[in-house]
């Protein structure tokens, strides 16, 4: 009798840790995008490869960091950034509701609680061949997806 409600409980116990997990993840959307194939790729093999990916759409995973004045992502050891830059043409909301991504009365009057996180971001990939020294040389624009 003990074994067939071991097993119960351990099946119980593995659907709640799986069900938990599901919910930590949060995806914001926007339909600016709709219809567009994003082309998955590192953001190694981004920063590599900036003027082949140029005003290709892409989704990429890096260290989000954002302050009041820009938005970047952050490969590995702080190498390959790619400034991140959102438009008011591609609103963001939180699937299955109307929280935007910088809606700071549902962040207590901060910046979106995405700062200092592993994200991934699809958008249009713009580079800029002339960029100063220490500096992102490319961007990732109409962000059409946040995943965190």
């Amino acid at each position: 009798m003990l074994i067939p409600r071991m097993k119960i409980f351990v099946f119980f116990m593995m659907t709640a840790a799986l069900s938990a997990c599901s919910h930590d993840k949060k995806i914001y959307n926007s339909s600016c995008n709709d219809g567009r194939e994003f082309k998955r790729v590192t953001l190694a093999n981004l920063a590599d490869s900036l003027s082949f990916y140029n005003d290709k759409f892409v989704e990429v995973a890096g260290l989000y960091r954002q302050d009041k004045v820009s938005s970047v992502l952050i490969g590995e050891k702080n190498k390959n950034a790619i400034l991140v830059e959102f438009s008011n043409e591609c609103p963001l909301y939180l699937t299955g509701t109307r929280i935007g991504f910088f809606d700071y009365d549902n962040n207590d009057g901060q910046l979106t609680p995405a700062n200092n996180k592993t994200v991934i971001l699809r958008g249009e990939v713009i580079y800029h061949a002339n960029q100063k020294l220490n500096t992102p040389k490319a961007s990732i624009s109409h962000i059409s997806y946040v995943e965190l």
